[in-house]
């Protein structure tokens, strides 16, 4: 679920100390975009949506994440942005969200 060699090489590079900040914006800013895609879902939103959520999740190590953002992504782009499930992306990010949450 959480690749934590990425997670490890994010701390490398921005630095320990800075690192909580660092993920406490991503995950404001991904909480946003779920949030809106909970209560307010737009099927010509998706394509973007989905490759904003997956660029975050790979940056924070959330590898069950990205790989469902990025097929999701992908079928927005090929026009099936109706046939999109939200539940799985909901689903994987608070899964994510927690254990990242718990190790760090």
């Amino acid at each position: 679920m959480i690749d934590w060699s990425r997670v490890n090489e994010l701390k490398d590079e921005i630095g320990e100390e800075d690192f909580g900040e660092v993920a406490e914006i991503f995950l404001e800013e991904v909480d946003e975009v779920i949030a809106r895609l909970r209560s307010n879902p737009d099927p010509a939103q998706f394509e973007h949506d989905m490759h904003f959520l997956k660029g975050s999740a790979l940056n924070l190590g959330f590898q069950d994440l990205s790989e469902i953002c990025s097929q999701n992504e992908q079928a927005a782009a090929n026009g099936q942005g109706n046939q999109i499930q939200l539940a799985p992306v909901f689903t994987a990010y608070d899964q994510s969200k927690l254990e990242f949450l718990a190790q760090c």
